[in-house]
């Protein structure tokens, strides 16, 4: 199976914030930011694969500074990793001041997508390419969240055996 760079599925998503989306304090909520993440998150991974695509985890999201009414959002994804069928994706958040042009990092999530086939089922994704530095040091990360994520599964699968005893 031939690979795929990670230029060839990165996406970047824009979107203005409006009352609807915010709190009376003129904050964006959460779960609006979280909504954009997977999106872009799942069309970097629908763009690598070429399947359907479903999240299966989301790492480490982290709300830097707030996103405010008015503001326009970027959701900048890219793929870190590529397993046999499942994909790590970061998203990075930038919040622009459409009258200042200030940009500031707001948030960053890693989410894991798992590619699957017209019948349902995970199905194989290509190899990712690695060009970069930059590529090779989230390549390497994303391999650590990876395995950091089995342990803990094992963790719980223990623990939870041993509560049913």
């Amino acid at each position: 199976m031939e690979g795929k760079y990670v230029s060839e599925s990165a996406t970047i998503m824009s979107q203005r914030m409006f009352p609807q989306d915010a709190n009376p304090a003129g904050n964006i909520h959460g779960g609006v930011i979280l909504r954009y993440i997977d999106l872009a998150g799942a069309t970097a991974a629908m763009r690598h694969s070429r399947t359907p695509v479903v999240t299966k985890s989301i790492d480490r999201m982290e709300f830097r500074a707030p996103a405010l009414v008015g503001e326009l959002l970027t959701f900048k994804a890219s793929v870190n990793m590529a397993g046999s069928t499942s994909m790590e994706v970061g998203v990075r958040v930038e919040a622009e001041d459409l009258l200042t042009g200030e940009v500031r990092h707001t948030a960053s999530a890693y989410l894991t997508f798992v590619a699957m086939s017209a019948e349902g089922r995970p199905t194989s994704v290509q190899p990712l390419l690695l060009e970069t530095d930059v590529e090779k040091r989230r390549h390497r990360e994303a391999s650590e969240r990876r395995e950091t994520r089995r342990k803990e599964r094992e963790r719980e699968r223990v623990s939870q055996k041993s509560q049913q005893d």
